[in-house]
C-alpha cells in the first residue's frame, strides 16, 4: 500500500500539489470579510457560473439533437408498426368473412392469395398461389364473399392467372336478379356496363346484377353488382346501363375459386370463348 501512495505521489506530485493549493485558496477566499475580496470573489463566482451556463448549454443542445434524432427513429418504427398492425387487422377481417361465406355455402371451393396484380385502364389480371396441384381449371369463377372477381384464364402447377371484370377481353352474361332480364357485361376502359339491353326493358337504377344461369361461363347467379345509372343509348334502341361492382378489386388479397365441375360441351364452349379473345 505504502509502495503504492509513493509511487503516485512521485508521478503526480505536481498536481496533487495544485489542487490542494488550490481548494486550500477557494476555503480562504470564502472566509476571508474583506470588501475588496467579496468583489472579487463575486466577480470570479459569477464569472466561473457564467461559463457553466455557456458549456451547460452547449451540452445541452447536443443532447437535444440527440434525442431529436432517437425520436424521429423512434416514430417512424412506430408509424411503420401501426402500418403493418392496420393491415393485419385487415387482412383479419377479410378471412373472417371469407370462412363465414365458407360455412354458409355448399359449392366446392378452393382457397387462394393474391401474389401479383397486372393494373392497366383495359387489362386488369391476378396471379393466384392455386394451379395445377390444387385441382385449378380455366374457366373456374374467381369469387369472395361480396361477389365475383373474374375468371380463371390459364393455370399453372402451382399459380394461375385470372382476368377480372376491369379487363376488356372478359365479357359475362349476366342477369337483372329482380326482372330477369339478361345482358352481357363488358368493362369499356373507364367503366362496367351492361349491353344490348332495349331501353323498353324493365331495369332499375339499384337492381342487383347477377351471372346468368344461361351463360356458358358462370351457370351460377353469383353477384356481381348494383345498377348505378340507366338511360337510354345514343341510338334510342339499346340502353346505356352502368354498373358498380361488388367487389372492390384493389382490396382484396385473400379469395376463392369456385370449382365447379362442368360438362366437356361447356368446358368446350369456354375454351372457344377464349381462343376468340
Amino acid at each position: 500500500m505504502f509502495r503504492f501512495f509513493s509511487k503516485v505521489w512521485s508521478n503526480f506530485k505536481e498536481y496533487i500539489v495544485l489542487v490542494v493549493l488550490v481548494l486550500l485558496s477557494l476555503i480562504i477566499l470564502s472566509q476571508n470579510q474583506n470588501t475588496k475580496v467579496q468583489k472579487v470573489r463575486a466577480i470570479a463566482f459569477g464569472s466561473f457560473a457564467s461559463m457553466s451556463s455557456v458549456v451547460s448549454d452547449l451540452f445541452s443542445t447536443t443532447d437535444l439533437k440527440r434525442e431529436n434524432r432517437e425520436l424521429r427513429e423512434t416514430n417512424a418504427k412506430l408509424m411503420l408498426k401501426l402500418s403493418q398492425l392496420r393491415k393485419y387487422g385487415i387482412t383479419n377481417e377479410e378471412l373472417r368473412n371469407l370462412v363465414h361465406f365458407k360455412d354458409t355455402t355448399s359449392y366446392p371451393l378452393i382457397p387462394a392469395s393474391i401474389v401479383s396484380k397486372s393494373i392497366s385502364f383495359t387489362q386488369n389480371s391476378i396471379t393466384l398461389n392455386a394451379g395445377l396441384r390444387d385441382s385449378v381449371k380455366p374457366g373456374m369463377p374467381v369469387i369472395n364473399d361480396e361477389g365475383i372477381i373474374g375468371i380463371i384464364q390459364s393455370t399453372a402447377e402451382d399459380f394461375s392467372i385470372a382476368k377480372t371484370l376491369h379487363n376488356v377481353d372478359l365479357k359475362l352474361t349476366v342477369m337483372d336478379e329482380r326482372s330477369r332480364i339478361n345482358g352481357i357485361l363488358k368493362w369499356t376502359g373507364e367503366e362496367l356496363i351492361m349491353m344490348n339491353i332495349p331501353s323498353t326493358y324493365d331495369i332499375q337504377v339499384g337492381d342487383r346484377i347477377v351471372t346468368s344461369d344461361i351463360s356458358s361461363i358462370i351457370a351460377l347467379p353469383v353477384p356481381v353488382g348494383v345498377v348505378e345509372e340507366f338511360k337510354p343509348g345514343n341510338s334510342g334502341v339499346f340502353s346505356y346501363i352502368k354498373i358498380k361492382p361488388f367487389v372492390n378489386l384493389t382490396d382484396i388479397d385473400n379469395l376463392f375459386i369456385l370449382a365447379i365441375v362442368k360438362s366437356k360441351q361447356v368446358e368446350d364452349l369456354e375454351l372457344n370463348f377464349y381462343r376468340k379473345q
